[in-house]
């Protein structure tokens, strides 16, 4: 792919305009019920996690305005609550295209405040981003009355502002595109990403959960879903570090980044699939490589 085509696509993955191909996951309904009134719906875009319960609705991502509107359309079946909050997990296009549906039905947004600025920054001069009207520095607790909801900031990793969102009592967390599961993800470096700290989230996550949390993916791999426990962090965790060293090692060996992104796939993750050209390990790899060499933090 040429630099030129590149930084298109990485314009079209921000905004929301990019469609990455739509997984099937074997269901007649891209709803689906995990627990205590916790759910996810799986369409294009990003994984939207969702709770009804008592007089709430909460929801966290938006995916695009159709896909927006048929989650509407369907949550119904589940609740009617006239306590809305929707949460932004990034500011991607693919889990934030949906805001102004929701915004029109009554949502109040909540993100991570360097959320609004890339949302912002994504859609460039001249275009408005429906953005979250309620943003936190660190953590943020939502009182739901039968569910509580705590939003947690754990530094750069996928973005600069991604946020870590637990359902407490049904014991699920959505970590929106901290894990892409089984899939080569999208290292966003000019969204300010760090390899590094995305490591260590992983690993943080991981071990403040135990045998029962489930998680939800902002993307899997259809072999492995969306849904998964913290041993599909630490792969995700595994399969970066991977991604570091080989960098690291290249770069130290005085190898070009072209001879460095040119590997296509690792022996020890046959499991990661690319779901396109800009989804892939050269990518990944070229991610690494101005992570090691740009960023001194």
């Amino acid at each position: 792919m040429k630099r030129s085509e590149f930084l298109k696509q990485l314009a079209l993955i921000s905004t929301g305009t990019l469609i990455l191909p739509r997984f099937s996951y074997k269901t007649d309904s891209p709803f689906r019920e995990l627990r205590n009134g916790v759910g996810t719906f799986s369409m294009r875009g990003g994984t939207i996690g969702w709770y009804a319960g008592g007089d709430s609705i909460a929801v966290v991502d938006s995916q695009y305005e159709d896909t927006a509107s048929q989650f509407l359309n369907g949550i119904t079946d589940y609740g009617d609550g006239t306590g809305l909050t929707l949460i932004n997990s990034h500011h991607h296009g693919d889990h934030t295209s949906g805001n102004p549906i929701f915004r029109d039905a009554g949502y109040r947004i909540v993100a991570h405040e360097e959320v609004p600025r890339l949302q912002q920054q994504s859609v460039g001069d001249g275009a408005n981003a429906v953005t979250a009207q309620e943003t936190y520095s660190e953590s943020l607790d939502i009182d739901l009355g039968h569910e509580q909801i705590r939003l947690r900031y754990h530094g750069r990793a996928h973005t600069s502002g991604d946020s870590v969102i637990r359902f407490n009592n049904a014991n699920n967390i959505h970590m929106g595109d901290l894990v892409f599961n089984r899939l080569y993800p999208f290292i966003d470096i000019d969204g300010g990403a760090s390899i590094a700290g995305w490591i260590e989230l992983l690993e943080t996550v991981a071990n403040g959960a135990d045998s029962d949390t489930i998680f939800i993916f902002g993307h899997g791999n259809p072999e492995f879903g969306v849904t998964g426990d913290y041993s599909d962090l630490l792969h995700m965790r595994d399969f970066l570090t991977k991604v570091l060293e080989h960098t690291q090692e290249g770069i130290d060996a005085g190898k070009s980044r072209e001879e460095i992104t040119e590997v296509h796939s690792f022996d020890e993750f046959p499991d990661f699939v690319s779901p396109s050209d800009f989804l892939s390990l050269p990518r990944n790899l070229n991610a690494a490589y101005r992570d090691l060499t740009e960023n001194s933090d």
